[in-house]
């Protein structure tokens, strides 16, 4: 039987790369067979809507074509509904689809994991009511992303490098209170990420190592360093390199609550909420065409 899936693109995301590669992916699956029903996002409401229309209407899938916050805002009606879900890779950052390992660079290579039809089910994070697909950071690297979205040059990951530099002008460590399970830790700290998945940023893997089903929150906290060091981390972070630094503390479990005063949280690459936030698992809520 012929299976019928629904193409969600987001035709903004990614600066417009959305809508470029939208014909390659719909031309990909129709030619192998698939029915594809396309809907172009026009809001942020609409990818949320336009997934609960399509589990209602007894499609066999969805497919998003875009950045991290459409698999996000997709996630927040997805997940538990046991309806595969297909990522095509078309945002600036793209972490979920690289912690899937979901080409991206090649929409045709996406798009054929979903003709291929095999599924895994992942893990998400849950904090303030939503579920998380990749990192909630607080810290230094929430005050960068706060800088980031607000920039409209440059494009694509060179502009959380730009954001870096300028937020290091001024950054002072923090006051944390970390709580793992039932492990309480109060801390000066850079900065503290929570993921289900290893990256953020557009690649940075924070959380070097997490596994994205395996029931788990992988806790990555950064220590007060010089600025100089800082900055040196960042181009270790890309490679996985950071790992073992005497600064770096890495932690894992099934509940996490980050407190920090007067700092906002950041999940999926936008904002959470003010600080603190209790972060818990719902293991493999999600399946995923990988």
């Amino acid at each position: 039987m012929t299976r019928r899936i629904a193409l969600v693109v987001n035709p903004t995301s990614g600066k417009g790369l959305g809508a470029r590669v939208a014909p390659v992916v719909r031309g990909r699956l129709a030619a192998a067979g698939l029915t594809v029903d396309v809907h172009a996002t026009t809001s942020a409401e609409d990818v949320g809507r336009i997934s609960a229309d399509v589990i209602a209407s007894g499609a066999d899938a969805v497919a998003l074509i875009g950045g991290d916050g459409t698999i996000h805002l997709g996630a927040q009606v997805l997940a538990r509904s046991g309806m595969p879900f297909g990522v095509i890779p078309a945002g600036t950052g793209n972490d979920f689809a690289r912690g899937i390992g979901v080409p991206l660079n090649d929409p045709a290579a996406a798009a054929d994991l979903i003709v291929a039809g095999n599924t895994r089910a992942v893990d998400l994070a849950v904090a303030k009511d939503e579920f998380i697909t990749t990192v909630v950071a607080g810290g230094f690297d929430s005050l960068v992303n706060k800088r980031a979205n607000a920039m409209t040059w440059p494009k694509g990951n060179s502009r959380y490098t730009l954001a870096t530099l300028a937020e290091l002008r001024t950054f002072k460590p923090l006051e944390y209170v970390v709580t793992v399970d039932d492990e309480v830790i109060e801390t000066r700290a850079m900065l503290v990420a929570v993921g289900t998945g290893p990256t953020y940023g557009g690649g940075l893997q924070i959380c070097a190592g997490a596994e994205i089903d395996d029931g788990l929150l992988d806790v990555t906290i950064i220590q007060p360093v010089s600025r100089l060091t800082l900055l040196q981390m960042f181009p270790k972070l890309s490679k996985g390199t950071h790992v073992g630094h005497p600064m770096i503390r890495a932690l894992r479990g099934r509940t996490v609550r980050i407190d920090s005063p007067g700092i906002t949280a950041y999940a999926d690459g936008e904002p959470l909420g003010a600080l603190p936030v209790d972060i818990t698992i719902a293991p493999g809520a999600l399946t995923v065409y990988a």
